[in-house]
C-alpha cells in the first residue's frame, strides 16, 4: 500500500529554491560555453515551471489566507514578470556576449531576493495560517502543475487563475516539444 504524501506546498516551494540555487552556484562557477547554455537552459526552465506554480496555486493561497494576500500576491506576480523578462532575454542570447553574464548576475540577484522575502515571510505566515491537509494539497497541486508547465518564458502569458491554468499545459506541451526538437536540456 502506498503511503499518503506528506510533502507540504512550503516543503515543495522551498526544495525548488534549493535547486535553483544549486543550479545557479554551478552557472556562477564555469565559464564553458557549452556548459553555460547547458544551466541557463535549465535554470530559464526550473524557473518558469516554479513560478507558473506558483501563481497557479501559491498566490492564490496567500489571497485566501494572508490578511494582506492581495497585496502579497500582485508584488510576488511582479516581481515575477521582471524576472520573466530577464530569462527572455537571456534565452535568446549567445554564451559568449557580454550581455549574458551581466544577465546571468541580474538573474540571480533578482531571484534570491525574491527567494529570501518568500522563505523569511509569506511562506512561515502561510505555514501558520493553513492547516497540514490543506499544506500537504497545495504541494501536490504545485508538483502537479510543474509536471505540465512552460519550460520556456512567455512574459505576455497570463499569470493569474483561471487563465494561467486554463492556458499553461498548452504552452508547457509545445515548449517540451520545442525543446525535443531543439535538444534543448530542460532537467
Amino acid at each position: 500500500m502506498m503511503s499518503a504524501p506528506t510533502r507540504t506546498v512550503i516543503d515543495v516551494i522551498v526544495e525548488d529554491h534549493r535547486e535553483v540555487e544549486e543550479l545557479f552556484k554551478q552557472l556562477e562557477s564555469t565559464s564553458d560555453s557549452e556548459q553555460l547554455r547547458q544551466l541557463a537552459d535549465q535554470v530559464i526552465a526550473e524557473l518558469v515551471r516554479h513560478s507558473v506554480a506558483e501563481e497557479q496555486y501559491l498566490y492564490p493561497a496567500f489571497r485566501e489566507h494572508l490578511d494582506d494576500g492581495d497585496e502579497l500576491a500582485d508584488h510576488e506576480i511582479s516581481e515575477h514578470s521582471e524576472i520573466e523578462e530577464t530569462l527572455k532575454e537571456l534565452e535568446s542570447l549567445d554564451v559568449t556576449e557580454e550581455r549574458f553574464q551581466t544577465l546571468v548576475r541580474e538573474l540571480i540577484s533578482e531571484v534570491r531576493h525574491h527567494v529570501e522575502d518568500e522563505e523569511n515571510d509569506a511562506l512561515p505566515r502561510l505555514e501558520n495560517a493553513c492547516g497540514r491537509d490543506e499544506l500537504i494539497e497545495l504541494g501536490q497541486k504545485v508538483e502537479q502543475a510543474k509536471q505540465s508547465a512552460p519550460t520556456r518564458p512567455h512574459p505576455s502569458a497570463p499569470d493569474t487563475p483561471p487563465w494561467n491554468k486554463i492556458l499553461a499545459p498548452g504552452a508547457g506541451f509545445v515548449d517540451r516539444v520545442r525543446d525535443s526538437l531543439a535538444g534543448r536540456q530542460t532537467g
